[in-house]
Protein backbone atom coordinates (compact mmCIF):
# COMPACT_ATOMS: atom_id res chain seq x y z
CA UNK A 1 0.00 0.00 0.00
CA UNK A 2 1.38 3.94 -0.73
CA UNK A 3 2.25 6.30 1.67
CA UNK A 4 1.63 9.68 0.29
CA UNK A 5 3.92 11.88 2.40
CA UNK A 6 1.29 14.09 2.37
CA UNK A 7 -0.21 11.78 5.09
CA UNK A 8 2.61 11.49 7.37
CA UNK A 9 2.06 14.63 9.01
CA UNK A 10 -0.38 15.69 11.46
CA UNK A 11 0.16 19.74 10.17
CA UNK A 12 0.32 18.67 6.65
CA UNK A 13 -3.29 19.89 6.40
CA UNK A 14 -2.65 23.48 7.77
CA UNK A 15 0.81 24.05 6.22
CA UNK A 16 -0.68 23.35 2.78
CA UNK A 17 -2.96 25.99 3.20
CA UNK A 18 -0.71 28.32 4.40
CA UNK A 19 2.04 27.60 2.25
CA UNK A 20 -0.69 28.42 -0.58
CA UNK A 21 -1.71 31.73 1.32
CA UNK A 22 1.99 32.33 1.04
CA UNK A 23 3.10 31.65 -2.39
CA UNK A 24 -0.15 32.38 -4.61
CA UNK A 25 -0.52 34.60 -6.87
CA UNK A 26 -2.49 37.99 -6.80
CA UNK A 27 -5.14 38.75 -9.73
CA UNK A 28 -3.21 41.93 -10.39
CA UNK A 29 0.07 41.04 -9.67
CA UNK A 30 2.24 37.83 -10.09
CA UNK A 31 4.93 37.13 -7.43
CA UNK A 32 7.67 34.97 -7.36
CA UNK A 33 8.13 35.80 -3.78
CA UNK A 34 5.23 35.48 -0.72
CA UNK A 35 4.12 38.59 1.20
CA UNK A 36 2.09 37.32 3.38
CA UNK A 37 4.30 38.52 6.54
CA UNK A 38 1.23 38.13 9.31
CA UNK A 39 0.70 33.60 7.84
CA UNK A 40 4.31 34.17 7.66
CA UNK A 41 4.90 34.44 11.29
CA UNK A 42 2.36 31.81 11.89
CA UNK A 43 3.77 29.03 9.95
CA UNK A 44 7.60 29.82 11.76
CA UNK A 45 6.46 29.99 14.89
CA UNK A 46 7.63 26.65 16.30
CA UNK A 47 9.10 23.40 14.82
CA UNK A 48 6.43 20.97 14.29
CA UNK A 49 4.29 24.36 12.44
CA UNK A 50 7.89 24.71 10.05
CA UNK A 51 8.05 20.54 9.05
CA UNK A 52 4.71 20.96 8.20
CA UNK A 53 6.29 23.66 5.59
CA UNK A 54 8.45 21.44 4.49
CA UNK A 55 5.68 18.70 3.54
CA UNK A 56 3.90 21.61 1.86
CA UNK A 57 7.00 22.08 -0.59
CA UNK A 58 6.42 18.62 -1.52
CA UNK A 59 2.79 19.04 -2.04
CA UNK A 60 3.73 22.22 -4.22
CA UNK A 61 6.21 19.86 -6.41
CA UNK A 62 3.02 17.75 -7.21
CA UNK A 63 1.11 20.18 -8.75
CA UNK A 64 1.15 18.95 -13.05
CA UNK A 65 3.22 21.48 -14.33
CA UNK A 66 6.03 20.98 -11.98
CA UNK A 67 7.11 16.89 -11.32
CA UNK A 68 3.47 15.39 -11.90
CA UNK A 69 3.25 15.48 -15.90
CA UNK A 70 2.37 18.78 -17.65
CA UNK A 71 5.92 19.77 -18.02
CA UNK A 72 7.09 16.81 -18.90
CA UNK A 73 4.58 16.11 -21.64
CA UNK A 74 5.10 19.43 -22.83
CA UNK A 75 8.86 18.85 -23.81
CA UNK A 76 8.07 15.25 -25.24
CA UNK A 77 5.77 17.05 -27.34
CA UNK A 78 8.30 19.04 -29.31
CA UNK A 79 10.55 16.18 -30.09
CA UNK A 80 9.93 12.93 -31.48
CA UNK A 81 8.28 9.98 -28.90
CA UNK A 82 4.55 11.13 -28.42
CA UNK A 83 1.96 12.73 -30.51
CA UNK A 84 -0.48 15.17 -28.84
CA UNK A 85 -4.10 14.57 -30.56
CA UNK A 86 -5.76 16.51 -27.95
CA UNK A 87 -8.15 19.97 -27.98
CA UNK A 88 -5.80 21.79 -25.84
CA UNK A 89 -5.07 24.65 -27.93
CA UNK A 90 -1.92 25.90 -25.63
CA UNK A 91 -0.56 22.11 -26.13
CA UNK A 92 -1.55 21.99 -29.21
CA UNK A 93 1.15 25.23 -30.45
CA UNK A 94 3.87 23.49 -28.10
CA UNK A 95 3.73 20.28 -30.77
CA UNK A 96 3.68 22.38 -33.96
CA UNK A 97 6.40 24.54 -32.28
CA UNK A 98 4.09 27.78 -32.99
CA UNK A 99 4.03 28.68 -29.39
CA UNK A 100 3.10 31.93 -27.97
CA UNK A 101 3.95 34.24 -25.37
CA UNK A 102 1.12 34.50 -24.39
CA UNK A 103 0.40 30.68 -23.90
CA UNK A 104 -1.45 30.16 -20.70
CA UNK A 105 0.02 26.45 -20.43
CA UNK A 106 3.65 27.99 -19.95
CA UNK A 107 2.85 30.62 -17.87
CA UNK A 108 1.27 27.78 -15.62
CA UNK A 109 4.46 26.06 -15.76
CA UNK A 110 6.18 28.57 -14.92
CA UNK A 111 3.95 30.30 -12.20
CA UNK A 112 3.57 26.90 -10.66
CA UNK A 113 7.73 25.89 -10.48
CA UNK A 114 8.25 29.40 -8.84
CA UNK A 115 5.76 28.55 -6.27
CA UNK A 116 7.93 25.88 -4.66
CA UNK A 117 10.80 27.78 -5.09
CA UNK A 118 9.03 30.28 -2.98
CA UNK A 119 8.03 27.89 -0.45
CA UNK A 120 11.23 26.53 -0.68
CA UNK A 121 12.97 29.99 0.19
CA UNK A 122 10.50 30.49 2.96
CA UNK A 123 12.06 27.51 5.06
CA UNK A 124 15.50 28.07 4.37
CA UNK A 125 15.00 32.07 5.58
CA UNK A 126 13.11 31.20 8.54
CA UNK A 127 14.02 28.16 10.41
CA UNK A 128 17.49 29.11 11.42
CA UNK A 129 15.11 31.96 13.53
CA UNK A 130 12.32 29.83 14.69
CA UNK A 131 12.52 30.13 18.40
CA UNK A 132 11.68 26.52 19.92
CA UNK A 133 13.64 24.98 22.10
CA UNK A 134 12.24 20.71 21.21
CA UNK A 135 13.14 22.00 17.43
CA UNK A 136 16.37 20.23 17.51
CA UNK A 137 19.51 21.28 15.50
CA UNK A 138 19.31 17.82 13.22
CA UNK A 139 15.59 18.65 12.72
CA UNK A 140 16.65 22.28 11.60
CA UNK A 141 19.68 20.89 9.29
CA UNK A 142 17.46 18.50 7.35
CA UNK A 143 14.30 20.72 6.87
CA UNK A 144 16.22 23.33 5.44
CA UNK A 145 18.64 20.37 3.08
CA UNK A 146 15.28 19.16 1.75
CA UNK A 147 14.05 22.69 0.96
CA UNK A 148 17.46 23.51 -0.84
CA UNK A 149 17.13 19.51 -2.56
CA UNK A 150 13.70 21.13 -3.79
CA UNK A 151 14.40 24.36 -4.83
CA UNK A 152 17.81 23.01 -6.80
CA UNK A 153 14.99 20.35 -8.53
CA UNK A 154 13.00 22.78 -9.99
CA UNK A 155 15.47 25.14 -11.16
CA UNK A 156 17.50 22.07 -12.96
CA UNK A 157 14.02 21.32 -14.67
CA UNK A 158 13.35 24.82 -15.42
CA UNK A 159 16.37 25.71 -17.09
CA UNK A 160 16.00 23.15 -19.65
CA UNK A 161 12.97 24.40 -20.88
CA UNK A 162 13.36 28.53 -21.09
CA UNK A 163 16.78 28.84 -22.22
CA UNK A 164 19.04 27.21 -25.03
CA UNK A 165 21.29 24.25 -23.62
CA UNK A 166 24.80 24.16 -23.64
CA UNK A 167 25.65 23.27 -26.54
CA UNK A 168 24.03 26.13 -28.61
CA UNK A 169 25.83 29.29 -29.51
CA UNK A 170 26.62 31.03 -26.38
CA UNK A 171 26.54 28.07 -24.13
CA UNK A 172 27.05 29.20 -20.88
CA UNK A 173 26.09 32.57 -21.01
CA UNK A 174 22.50 31.56 -22.34
CA UNK A 175 20.14 33.15 -20.71
CA UNK A 176 17.89 31.09 -18.60
CA UNK A 177 15.66 32.23 -15.46
CA UNK A 178 16.26 34.56 -12.49
CA UNK A 179 17.81 33.06 -9.48
CA UNK A 180 15.30 33.86 -6.79
CA UNK A 181 17.07 32.33 -3.67
CA UNK A 182 15.85 34.88 -0.88
CA UNK A 183 12.45 35.18 0.12
CA UNK A 184 13.17 38.89 0.44
CA UNK A 185 10.15 41.02 -0.51
CA UNK A 186 10.27 43.58 -3.70
CA UNK A 187 13.07 41.79 -5.59
CA UNK A 188 13.12 42.30 -9.31
CA UNK A 189 16.39 40.15 -10.68
CA UNK A 190 17.47 39.72 -14.05
CA UNK A 191 17.39 36.12 -16.02
CA UNK A 192 20.43 34.52 -15.10
CA UNK A 193 22.89 32.44 -17.43
CA UNK A 194 22.36 29.10 -18.11
CA UNK A 195 26.00 28.73 -16.33
CA UNK A 196 24.79 30.57 -13.32
CA UNK A 197 21.91 28.49 -12.98
CA UNK A 198 23.95 25.58 -12.79
CA UNK A 199 26.64 26.59 -10.92
CA UNK A 200 23.80 27.07 -8.44
CA UNK A 201 22.34 23.86 -8.43
CA UNK A 202 25.47 22.05 -8.31
CA UNK A 203 26.84 23.69 -4.95
CA UNK A 204 23.50 22.85 -3.36
CA UNK A 205 23.30 19.55 -4.44
CA UNK A 206 27.05 18.79 -3.06
CA UNK A 207 26.42 20.81 -0.24
CA UNK A 208 23.66 18.96 1.36
CA UNK A 209 24.33 15.52 0.48
CA UNK A 210 25.78 15.50 4.31
CA UNK A 211 22.67 16.77 5.77
CA UNK A 212 20.10 14.21 4.09
CA UNK A 213 18.95 10.99 5.87
CA UNK A 214 19.90 7.92 3.54
CA UNK A 215 17.10 5.27 3.75
CA UNK A 216 14.01 7.17 1.64
CA UNK A 217 12.77 7.63 -1.76
CA UNK A 218 10.25 9.74 -1.61
CA UNK A 219 11.96 12.56 -0.27
CA UNK A 220 15.41 14.22 -0.54
CA UNK A 221 18.44 11.98 0.18
CA UNK A 222 22.03 11.82 -0.53
CA UNK A 223 21.14 9.24 -3.41
CA UNK A 224 19.09 11.10 -4.96
CA UNK A 225 21.58 14.38 -4.91
CA UNK A 226 24.24 11.97 -6.67
CA UNK A 227 21.73 11.07 -9.05
CA UNK A 228 20.82 14.64 -10.29
CA UNK A 229 24.79 15.57 -10.16
CA UNK A 230 25.44 12.94 -12.84
CA UNK A 231 22.11 14.05 -15.09
CA UNK A 232 23.58 17.82 -14.78
CA UNK A 233 27.25 16.56 -15.55
CA UNK A 234 25.97 14.84 -18.51
CA UNK A 235 24.43 17.96 -19.59
CA UNK A 236 27.13 19.70 -19.20
CA UNK A 237 29.81 16.98 -20.57
CA UNK A 238 31.73 16.11 -17.72
CA UNK A 239 31.71 12.44 -18.67
CA UNK A 240 34.02 11.53 -15.54
CA UNK A 241 32.22 13.42 -13.05
CA UNK A 242 29.21 11.97 -14.47
CA UNK A 243 30.52 8.27 -14.23
CA UNK A 244 31.74 8.88 -11.07
CA UNK A 245 28.19 9.97 -9.56
CA UNK A 246 25.96 7.65 -11.43
CA UNK A 247 28.74 5.11 -10.82
CA UNK A 248 28.42 6.04 -6.50
CA UNK A 249 24.66 5.64 -6.99
CA UNK A 250 24.53 1.83 -8.99
CA UNK A 251 27.07 0.94 -5.52
CA UNK A 252 24.43 2.31 -3.09
CA UNK A 253 23.09 -0.73 -2.04
CA UNK A 254 19.78 0.64 -1.29
CA UNK A 255 19.19 1.15 -5.16
CA UNK A 256 19.09 -1.40 -7.59
CA UNK A 257 17.24 -2.31 -11.13
CA UNK A 258 13.98 -3.88 -11.07
CA UNK A 259 13.84 -7.10 -12.37
CA UNK A 260 10.35 -6.20 -14.35
CA UNK A 261 8.66 -3.36 -15.02
CA UNK A 262 5.88 -3.65 -12.39
CA UNK A 263 7.83 -0.91 -10.03
CA UNK A 264 6.41 2.49 -11.42
CA UNK A 265 3.46 2.90 -8.94
CA UNK A 266 5.60 0.74 -6.42
CA UNK A 267 7.60 3.35 -3.90
CA UNK A 268 9.41 1.20 -2.11
CA UNK A 269 10.45 -0.31 -5.32
CA UNK A 270 14.08 -0.54 -5.51
CA UNK A 271 14.47 0.81 -8.78
CA UNK A 272 13.09 4.43 -7.62
CA UNK A 273 16.02 6.94 -6.46
CA UNK A 274 13.24 9.87 -5.85
CA UNK A 275 9.57 9.39 -6.97
CA UNK A 276 6.56 11.85 -5.56
CA UNK A 277 3.91 9.56 -4.06
CA UNK A 278 0.25 10.69 -5.47
CA UNK A 279 -3.10 9.24 -4.16
CA UNK A 280 -6.39 10.34 -5.04
CA UNK A 281 -6.42 13.64 -3.10
CA UNK A 282 -3.03 14.74 -3.27
CA UNK A 283 -0.79 14.93 -6.55
CA UNK A 284 -2.21 14.65 -10.23
CA UNK A 285 -5.21 17.18 -10.85
CA UNK A 286 -7.73 18.01 -13.18
CA UNK A 287 -6.55 15.16 -15.60
CA UNK A 288 -3.53 17.33 -17.15
CA UNK A 289 -1.12 14.36 -15.09
CA UNK A 290 0.42 11.43 -15.87
CA UNK A 291 -2.11 9.41 -15.76
CA UNK A 292 -5.13 12.10 -16.93
CA UNK A 293 -2.92 12.74 -20.38
CA UNK A 294 -1.97 9.34 -21.01
CA UNK A 295 -4.55 7.12 -21.10
CA UNK A 296 -7.13 6.27 -23.83
CA UNK A 297 -10.95 7.71 -23.05
CA UNK A 298 -13.08 7.53 -21.52
CA UNK A 299 -10.87 7.20 -18.43
CA UNK A 300 -8.32 9.46 -19.60
CA UNK A 301 -8.04 12.35 -22.09
CA UNK A 302 -6.05 10.38 -24.70
CA UNK A 303 -3.97 13.14 -25.40
CA UNK A 304 -0.56 11.22 -25.71
CA UNK A 305 -0.16 8.49 -28.23
CA UNK A 306 3.27 6.85 -28.81
CA UNK A 307 4.32 8.63 -32.39
CA UNK A 308 4.95 6.19 -34.98
CA UNK A 309 8.45 6.51 -34.94
CA UNK A 310 8.75 5.54 -31.18
CA UNK A 311 6.81 2.33 -32.27
CA UNK A 312 9.26 2.27 -35.44
CA UNK A 313 11.53 2.13 -32.65
CA UNK A 314 10.53 -0.13 -30.94
CA UNK A 315 9.71 -2.87 -33.83
CA UNK A 316 13.06 -3.09 -34.98
CA UNK A 317 13.25 -5.64 -32.25
CA UNK A 318 10.31 -7.07 -31.52
CA UNK A 319 9.70 -8.67 -27.99
CA UNK A 320 10.94 -5.31 -26.09
CA UNK A 321 9.82 -5.76 -23.01
CA UNK A 322 9.65 -2.25 -22.29
CA UNK A 323 7.17 -1.90 -25.26
CA UNK A 324 5.08 -5.36 -24.84
CA UNK A 325 4.63 -5.08 -20.96
CA UNK A 326 3.53 -1.01 -21.05
CA UNK A 327 1.43 -0.69 -24.00
CA UNK A 328 -2.40 0.05 -24.55
CA UNK A 329 -5.04 0.36 -27.15
CA UNK A 330 -7.89 2.25 -26.82
CA UNK A 331 -9.85 5.43 -28.89
CA UNK A 332 -7.31 8.92 -28.85
CA UNK A 333 -8.88 12.08 -28.23
CA UNK A 334 -9.75 12.01 -32.10
CA UNK A 335 -11.74 9.16 -31.91
CA UNK A 336 -9.85 6.46 -33.76
CA UNK A 337 -8.17 3.77 -31.45
CA UNK A 338 -4.69 4.72 -30.78
CA UNK A 339 -1.55 2.99 -28.92
CA UNK A 340 -1.20 4.64 -25.52
CA UNK A 341 1.71 3.85 -22.76
CA UNK A 342 0.90 1.93 -19.53
CA UNK A 343 3.52 3.42 -17.03
CA UNK A 344 0.37 5.14 -15.78
CA UNK A 345 -2.59 3.41 -15.67
CA UNK A 346 -4.50 4.70 -13.01
CA UNK A 347 -7.30 6.71 -15.00
CA UNK A 348 -9.62 7.36 -12.62
CA UNK A 349 -8.07 8.90 -9.26
CA UNK A 350 -4.63 9.94 -11.40
CA UNK A 351 -2.93 8.90 -8.94
CA UNK A 352 -0.06 6.88 -10.43
CA UNK A 353 3.43 7.99 -8.73
CA UNK A 354 5.86 10.20 -10.78
CA UNK A 355 8.83 8.83 -11.32
CA UNK A 356 10.92 11.63 -11.08
CA UNK A 357 14.58 10.02 -11.11
CA UNK A 358 15.35 6.21 -10.94
CA UNK A 359 18.69 4.13 -11.09
CA UNK A 360 17.67 2.93 -14.91
CA UNK A 361 19.14 5.86 -15.56
CA UNK A 362 22.08 6.14 -13.30
CA UNK A 363 22.88 3.15 -16.11
CA UNK A 364 21.99 4.57 -19.44
CA UNK A 365 23.98 7.95 -17.91
CA UNK A 366 27.06 6.13 -17.10
CA UNK A 367 27.17 3.67 -20.14
CA UNK A 368 27.37 7.69 -22.30
CA UNK A 369 29.30 9.61 -20.05
CA UNK A 370 32.32 6.00 -19.83
CA UNK A 371 31.58 5.74 -23.88
CA UNK A 372 32.29 9.64 -24.72
CA UNK A 373 34.82 9.69 -21.95
CA UNK A 374 36.57 6.71 -23.39
CA UNK A 375 36.35 5.21 -19.79
CA UNK A 376 35.15 2.31 -18.03
CA UNK A 377 34.35 3.54 -14.48
CA UNK A 378 32.27 0.80 -12.54
CA UNK A 379 31.33 -0.82 -16.12
CA UNK A 380 32.09 -1.12 -19.51
CA UNK A 381 29.40 1.06 -21.50
CA UNK A 382 28.24 -2.55 -23.29
CA UNK A 383 28.25 -4.30 -20.12
CA UNK A 384 25.61 -1.30 -18.94
CA UNK A 385 23.36 -1.46 -21.75
CA UNK A 386 23.54 -5.31 -22.02
CA UNK A 387 21.76 -5.27 -18.28
CA UNK A 388 19.51 -2.98 -19.26
CA UNK A 389 18.59 -4.81 -22.70
CA UNK A 390 18.56 -8.48 -20.62
CA UNK A 391 15.81 -7.15 -18.61
CA UNK A 392 13.96 -5.83 -21.43
CA UNK A 393 14.11 -9.42 -22.80
CA UNK A 394 16.66 -8.31 -25.61
CA UNK A 395 19.92 -10.80 -26.60
CA UNK A 396 23.06 -9.10 -25.57
CA UNK A 397 25.07 -6.39 -28.61
CA UNK A 398 28.39 -6.92 -29.26
CA UNK A 399 29.71 -3.65 -29.44
CA UNK A 400 28.00 0.29 -28.82
CA UNK A 401 27.73 3.56 -30.06
CA UNK A 402 26.08 6.53 -29.01
CA UNK A 403 23.73 6.07 -31.51
CA UNK A 404 22.94 2.91 -29.79
CA UNK A 405 23.11 4.25 -26.10
CA UNK A 406 20.87 7.26 -27.38
CA UNK A 407 18.01 4.64 -28.61
CA UNK A 408 18.34 2.81 -25.27
CA UNK A 409 17.69 5.87 -23.24
CA UNK A 410 14.81 6.27 -25.44
CA UNK A 411 13.06 3.18 -25.12
CA UNK A 412 13.54 2.84 -21.45
CA UNK A 413 12.41 6.89 -20.64
CA UNK A 414 9.74 7.29 -23.06
CA UNK A 415 7.33 8.97 -21.62
CA UNK A 416 9.41 10.60 -18.39
CA UNK A 417 10.07 13.47 -20.28
CA UNK A 418 13.77 13.28 -21.31
CA UNK A 419 13.82 13.05 -24.95
CA UNK A 420 13.81 16.56 -25.37
CA UNK A 421 16.88 16.97 -23.68
CA UNK A 422 18.77 14.26 -24.78
CA UNK A 423 18.76 15.52 -28.64
CA UNK A 424 19.28 18.83 -28.27
CA UNK A 425 21.87 18.24 -25.59
CA UNK A 426 23.36 15.59 -28.97
CA UNK A 427 22.75 18.63 -31.70
CA UNK A 428 20.33 16.45 -32.78
CA UNK A 429 16.64 17.99 -34.36
CA UNK A 430 13.87 16.93 -32.40
CA UNK A 431 11.93 14.83 -34.61
CA UNK A 432 13.20 12.81 -37.36
CA UNK A 433 12.76 13.16 -41.13
CA UNK A 434 9.67 12.74 -42.42
CA UNK A 435 8.00 14.38 -39.12
CA UNK A 436 5.56 17.24 -38.89
CA UNK A 437 7.93 20.40 -38.49
CA UNK A 438 11.43 19.18 -38.64
CA UNK A 439 12.93 22.29 -39.90
CA UNK A 440 11.87 23.84 -37.00
CA UNK A 441 12.94 21.17 -34.26
CA UNK A 442 16.46 22.23 -35.33
CA UNK A 443 19.17 22.64 -32.37
CA UNK A 444 18.97 26.38 -31.89
CA UNK A 445 15.66 27.20 -33.44
CA UNK A 446 13.70 29.75 -31.27
CA UNK A 447 10.48 27.91 -30.50
CA UNK A 448 12.82 24.51 -29.27
CA UNK A 449 12.23 26.55 -26.14
CA UNK A 450 9.82 28.48 -24.14
CA UNK A 451 8.78 31.68 -24.15
CA UNK A 452 9.40 33.86 -20.81
CA UNK A 453 5.60 34.27 -20.33
CA UNK A 454 4.08 37.48 -21.69
CA UNK A 455 2.13 37.77 -18.31
CA UNK A 456 5.55 37.63 -16.30
CA UNK A 457 7.11 40.66 -18.53
CA UNK A 458 4.15 42.66 -18.26
CA UNK A 459 4.81 43.43 -14.57
CA UNK A 460 8.66 42.53 -14.98
CA UNK A 461 9.86 44.25 -18.25
CA UNK A 462 13.15 43.93 -17.60
CA UNK A 463 13.09 39.97 -17.88
CA UNK A 464 14.43 39.93 -21.36
CA UNK A 465 12.56 37.50 -24.17
CA UNK A 466 13.40 35.14 -25.82
CA UNK A 467 14.19 35.38 -29.67
CA UNK A 468 11.09 34.41 -32.18
CA UNK A 469 8.19 35.64 -29.29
Amino acid sequence: MKTSINTTNKFSALIILLVTLLTTSCEDKIELLPEDLTVNEVVFSNGALALGAVTGIYNRAQQDDVLNGTLQFSSEWQADNVDFIGTFTTFGEIRDYATLAANTSIFGIWDDNYEVIGAANLVIDNVPLIQDDSFTAEQRTQAIAEARFMRALVYFNIATVFGQPLQISAGSDNLSVPLVVSSELGQELPRATLGQVYDFVESEFLAIIPDLTDGTRILASPGACRAFLARLYLYQERWDDAANFANDVINDSFYSLATDYTFYDSPDATEHIFTLVNDAVNGQDSGQGFSGLSNPVPGGRGDVPFSQDLLDAYAEEPGDLRFDNLNQTGPGAEGPDRIFTNKFPEDVNNSDDAPVMRVTEMYLTRAEANLRGSTSIGATPLDDINELRNRAGLSDLTSVDLDIILNERRKELAFEGQRRMDLLRNSQSLRRPGQVNEANSAPGADKTIFPIPQAVRDLSPFLDQNPGY
